[in-house]
Protein backbone atom coordinates (compact mmCIF):
# COMPACT_ATOMS: atom_id res chain seq x y z
CA UNK A 1 0.00 0.00 0.00
CA UNK A 2 2.80 2.36 0.57
CA UNK A 3 4.81 1.59 -2.20
CA UNK A 4 1.16 2.35 -4.38
CA UNK A 5 1.19 5.84 -2.20
CA UNK A 6 4.23 6.80 -3.43
CA UNK A 7 3.96 5.89 -6.70
CA UNK A 8 1.00 8.09 -6.98
CA UNK A 9 2.95 10.59 -5.50
CA UNK A 10 5.48 11.00 -7.62
CA UNK A 11 3.05 11.28 -10.59
CA UNK A 12 0.95 13.79 -9.31
CA UNK A 13 4.53 15.51 -9.16
CA UNK A 14 5.61 14.80 -12.41
CA UNK A 15 1.94 16.07 -13.87
CA UNK A 16 2.68 19.22 -12.03
CA UNK A 17 5.73 19.84 -14.08
CA UNK A 18 4.33 19.11 -17.08
CA UNK A 19 1.27 21.22 -16.39
CA UNK A 20 4.22 24.16 -15.07
CA UNK A 21 5.51 23.93 -18.20
CA UNK A 22 2.80 24.18 -20.37
CA UNK A 23 1.59 26.90 -18.79
CA UNK A 24 4.73 28.56 -19.04
CA UNK A 25 5.35 27.94 -22.50
CA UNK A 26 1.66 29.25 -23.60
CA UNK A 27 2.55 32.39 -21.78
CA UNK A 28 5.44 33.05 -23.50
CA UNK A 29 3.63 32.14 -27.00
CA UNK A 30 0.84 34.66 -26.05
CA UNK A 31 3.40 37.29 -25.10
CA UNK A 32 5.23 36.76 -28.50
CA UNK A 33 1.91 37.16 -30.43
CA UNK A 34 0.94 40.31 -28.58
CA UNK A 35 4.41 41.81 -29.60
CA UNK A 36 3.53 40.97 -33.18
CA UNK A 37 0.15 42.89 -32.45
CA UNK A 38 -1.65 39.89 -32.66
CA UNK A 39 -4.62 40.06 -30.52
CA UNK A 40 -5.33 43.23 -29.80
CA UNK A 41 -7.87 45.99 -31.10
CA UNK A 42 -6.52 48.20 -33.83
CA UNK A 43 -5.84 51.83 -32.35
CA UNK A 44 -7.26 54.94 -34.01
CA UNK A 45 -4.09 55.87 -35.39
CA UNK A 46 -3.59 52.21 -37.51
CA UNK A 47 -6.80 51.49 -38.72
CA UNK A 48 -7.10 48.56 -41.69
CA UNK A 49 -8.22 48.67 -44.76
CA UNK A 50 -11.77 49.11 -45.39
CA UNK A 51 -14.20 47.04 -47.99
CA UNK A 52 -16.08 50.60 -49.32
CA UNK A 53 -15.65 50.81 -53.24
CA UNK A 54 -14.51 53.72 -55.04
CA UNK A 55 -17.63 55.84 -55.82
CA UNK A 56 -17.74 59.15 -58.32
CA UNK A 57 -19.78 61.54 -57.86
CA UNK A 58 -20.77 62.25 -61.92
CA UNK A 59 -23.44 65.59 -61.24
CA UNK A 60 -23.28 68.64 -62.38
CA UNK A 61 -22.16 71.39 -60.72
CA UNK A 62 -23.37 74.44 -61.36
CA UNK A 63 -21.69 77.91 -61.48
CA UNK A 64 -22.10 78.96 -58.08
CA UNK A 65 -21.33 75.45 -56.98
CA UNK A 66 -24.68 75.18 -55.41
CA UNK A 67 -26.98 73.91 -57.69
CA UNK A 68 -26.68 70.14 -59.49
CA UNK A 69 -24.35 68.64 -57.40
CA UNK A 70 -24.24 65.47 -56.20
CA UNK A 71 -21.21 65.91 -54.13
CA UNK A 72 -20.74 67.31 -50.36
CA UNK A 73 -19.05 70.57 -49.93
CA UNK A 74 -15.52 69.40 -48.85
CA UNK A 75 -13.36 70.67 -46.28
CA UNK A 76 -9.93 71.97 -46.29
CA UNK A 77 -7.24 70.85 -44.70
CA UNK A 78 -5.66 71.68 -42.25
CA UNK A 79 -2.92 70.31 -39.25
CA UNK A 80 0.69 70.12 -38.98
CA UNK A 81 3.24 68.37 -40.89
CA UNK A 82 5.66 65.96 -39.63
CA UNK A 83 8.19 68.10 -38.44
CA UNK A 84 5.06 70.61 -36.48
CA UNK A 85 4.71 73.53 -38.96
CA UNK A 86 0.96 74.30 -38.91
CA UNK A 87 -0.43 74.20 -42.94
CA UNK A 88 -3.49 74.44 -44.40
CA UNK A 89 -4.62 73.50 -48.17
CA UNK A 90 -7.45 74.90 -49.94
CA UNK A 91 -9.64 72.32 -51.73
CA UNK A 92 -11.28 74.99 -53.97
CA UNK A 93 -8.47 76.52 -55.23
CA UNK A 94 -9.05 75.71 -58.93
CA UNK A 95 -6.97 72.20 -59.09
CA UNK A 96 -8.49 68.97 -58.45
CA UNK A 97 -7.20 67.31 -55.12
CA UNK A 98 -6.53 63.80 -54.20
CA UNK A 99 -6.63 63.03 -50.33
CA UNK A 100 -4.85 59.62 -49.33
CA UNK A 101 -5.47 58.82 -45.66
CA UNK A 102 -3.22 57.06 -44.60
CA UNK A 103 -1.59 55.89 -41.26
CA UNK A 104 2.08 54.30 -40.45
CA UNK A 105 0.56 51.24 -39.08
CA UNK A 106 -1.45 49.59 -41.54
CA UNK A 107 0.26 47.34 -43.60
CA UNK A 108 -1.52 47.65 -46.95
CA UNK A 109 -0.69 51.95 -46.57
CA UNK A 110 3.17 50.78 -46.44
CA UNK A 111 2.50 50.41 -50.58
CA UNK A 112 1.23 53.35 -51.20
CA UNK A 113 4.39 55.08 -48.86
CA UNK A 114 6.71 53.34 -50.99
CA UNK A 115 4.88 54.12 -54.21
CA UNK A 116 4.88 58.01 -53.62
CA UNK A 117 8.90 57.41 -52.80
CA UNK A 118 9.83 56.19 -56.15
CA UNK A 119 10.75 58.24 -58.86
CA UNK A 120 8.26 57.18 -61.61
CA UNK A 121 4.94 59.75 -62.11
CA UNK A 122 2.03 58.70 -60.35
CA UNK A 123 -0.14 58.94 -63.48
CA UNK A 124 -2.76 61.38 -61.91
CA UNK A 125 -4.46 63.54 -64.59
CA UNK A 126 -3.11 66.84 -65.11
CA UNK A 127 -3.57 69.24 -62.79
CA UNK A 128 -4.29 66.68 -60.21
CA UNK A 129 -2.76 67.52 -56.31
CA UNK A 130 -2.08 64.51 -53.73
CA UNK A 131 -2.45 65.64 -50.39
CA UNK A 132 -1.55 62.75 -47.20
CA UNK A 133 -3.41 63.08 -44.59
CA UNK A 134 -2.54 61.41 -41.54
CA UNK A 135 -4.38 61.22 -37.91
CA UNK A 136 -2.90 64.15 -35.52
CA UNK A 137 0.38 63.84 -33.58
CA UNK A 138 -1.58 62.96 -30.32
CA UNK A 139 -2.90 59.76 -32.24
CA UNK A 140 0.06 59.22 -34.75
CA UNK A 141 3.94 58.72 -34.58
CA UNK A 142 5.55 62.11 -35.91
CA UNK A 143 8.99 59.95 -35.97
CA UNK A 144 7.00 57.36 -38.22
CA UNK A 145 5.21 59.63 -40.61
CA UNK A 146 8.56 61.13 -41.17
CA UNK A 147 10.34 57.93 -42.32
CA UNK A 148 7.81 57.14 -44.62
CA UNK A 149 7.02 60.32 -46.34
CA UNK A 150 8.80 60.91 -49.59
CA UNK A 151 11.01 64.14 -49.78
CA UNK A 152 8.79 66.70 -51.10
CA UNK A 153 5.07 65.27 -50.41
CA UNK A 154 2.74 66.89 -49.50
CA UNK A 155 1.58 65.23 -45.58
CA UNK A 156 -0.79 66.79 -42.69
CA UNK A 157 -1.30 64.88 -39.56
CA UNK A 158 -4.88 66.25 -38.69
CA UNK A 159 -7.44 64.28 -36.96
CA UNK A 160 -9.68 66.83 -37.09
CA UNK A 161 -9.62 66.43 -41.38
CA UNK A 162 -10.31 62.87 -40.61
CA UNK A 163 -13.50 63.37 -38.54
CA UNK A 164 -14.61 66.26 -41.58
CA UNK A 165 -14.37 63.67 -44.07
CA UNK A 166 -16.10 60.96 -41.67
CA UNK A 167 -12.59 58.63 -42.72
CA UNK A 168 -13.84 55.01 -41.79
CA UNK A 169 -10.24 53.74 -41.95
CA UNK A 170 -6.92 53.73 -43.77
CA UNK A 171 -6.24 53.36 -46.72
CA UNK A 172 -8.59 56.05 -47.99
CA UNK A 173 -9.04 58.28 -50.53
CA UNK A 174 -11.42 60.99 -51.43
CA UNK A 175 -11.27 63.31 -54.59
CA UNK A 176 -12.07 66.57 -54.59
CA UNK A 177 -13.05 68.86 -57.37
CA UNK A 178 -11.40 72.11 -57.04
CA UNK A 179 -13.44 74.03 -59.28
CA UNK A 180 -16.20 74.07 -56.97
CA UNK A 181 -14.74 72.40 -54.08
CA UNK A 182 -16.88 69.95 -53.45
CA UNK A 183 -16.22 65.47 -53.64
CA UNK A 184 -16.27 63.56 -56.49
CA UNK A 185 -15.66 60.20 -54.99
CA UNK A 186 -14.33 58.26 -52.29
CA UNK A 187 -13.56 54.95 -51.20
CA UNK A 188 -10.78 52.51 -50.05
CA UNK A 189 -8.40 50.57 -52.51
CA UNK A 190 -5.57 48.30 -52.19
CA UNK A 191 -3.13 49.76 -54.98
CA UNK A 192 -2.11 52.80 -56.06
CA UNK A 193 -2.91 51.28 -59.79
CA UNK A 194 -6.34 50.82 -58.71
CA UNK A 195 -6.53 54.34 -57.47
CA UNK A 196 -4.95 56.14 -60.61
CA UNK A 197 -7.83 54.15 -62.80
CA UNK A 198 -10.59 55.55 -60.71
CA UNK A 199 -9.44 59.12 -60.22
CA UNK A 200 -8.69 59.42 -64.17
CA UNK A 201 -12.43 57.48 -64.70
CA UNK A 202 -13.88 60.19 -62.29
CA UNK A 203 -12.19 63.33 -64.06
CA UNK A 204 -13.56 61.73 -67.39
CA UNK A 205 -16.98 61.13 -65.89
CA UNK A 206 -17.30 64.85 -65.03
CA UNK A 207 -16.64 66.16 -67.93
CA UNK A 208 -18.49 64.35 -70.23
CA UNK A 209 -21.69 65.24 -67.73
CA UNK A 210 -20.80 68.26 -68.05
CA UNK A 211 -20.43 68.35 -72.12
CA UNK A 212 -23.49 67.05 -71.98
CA UNK A 213 -25.20 69.49 -69.56
CA UNK A 214 -24.19 72.42 -71.90
CA UNK A 215 -25.38 70.83 -75.09
CA UNK A 216 -28.59 70.21 -73.21
CA UNK A 217 -29.31 73.38 -71.88
CA UNK A 218 -28.16 74.89 -75.46
CA UNK A 219 -30.24 72.48 -77.41
CA UNK A 220 -33.71 72.75 -75.37
CA UNK A 221 -33.76 75.57 -73.21
CA UNK A 222 -34.92 78.43 -75.38
CA UNK A 223 -35.30 80.74 -72.82
CA UNK A 224 -31.30 80.27 -71.84
CA UNK A 225 -30.89 81.02 -76.14
CA UNK A 226 -32.65 83.89 -75.55
CA UNK A 227 -30.52 85.25 -72.23
CA UNK A 228 -27.39 84.24 -74.34
CA UNK A 229 -28.21 86.04 -77.06
CA UNK A 230 -29.33 89.16 -75.16
CA UNK A 231 -25.63 88.89 -72.98
CA UNK A 232 -24.29 89.04 -76.26
CA UNK A 233 -26.03 91.98 -77.85
CA UNK A 234 -25.05 93.92 -74.30
CA UNK A 235 -21.50 93.17 -75.02
CA UNK A 236 -21.70 94.27 -78.63
CA UNK A 237 -23.06 97.62 -77.28
CA UNK A 238 -26.11 97.23 -78.51
CA UNK A 239 -29.16 98.17 -75.90
CA UNK A 240 -33.27 98.11 -76.12
CA UNK A 241 -34.07 100.77 -78.76
CA UNK A 242 -30.86 100.78 -80.82
CA UNK A 243 -31.39 101.56 -84.38
CA UNK A 244 -29.80 98.39 -85.77
CA UNK A 245 -33.41 96.66 -84.19
CA UNK A 246 -35.64 98.86 -85.78
CA UNK A 247 -37.48 97.54 -88.67
CA UNK A 248 -37.11 99.98 -91.83
CA UNK A 249 -39.67 100.70 -94.57
CA UNK A 250 -37.76 98.91 -96.68
CA UNK A 251 -37.21 95.99 -94.50
CA UNK A 252 -40.68 95.45 -93.37
CA UNK A 253 -41.69 95.73 -97.44
CA UNK A 254 -39.14 92.56 -97.91
CA UNK A 255 -41.04 90.53 -94.98
CA UNK A 256 -43.17 87.98 -96.77
CA UNK A 257 -46.67 88.10 -96.67
CA UNK A 258 -49.02 85.95 -94.54
CA UNK A 259 -51.98 85.00 -96.66
CA UNK A 260 -55.23 84.92 -94.64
Amino acid sequence: MTVLVVALTVVVALLAVLVAGLLRSHAEILRSLHELGAGREESTSTPGPVDVPFGVGTGVVGPAGAAGTTGAVASDVAGETPTGDVVQYSVSAGADTLLAFLSSGCLTCHGFWDRFREAAPLGLPAGTRLVVVTQGPERESATAITGLAAPGLPVVMSTETWERYEVPGSPYFVLVDGEFGRVAGEGSATSWGQVGRLVGEAAGDRKLARLRHAHGADAGNGAHREARADRELLAAGITPGHPSLQLTAEDAAAQPRVQG
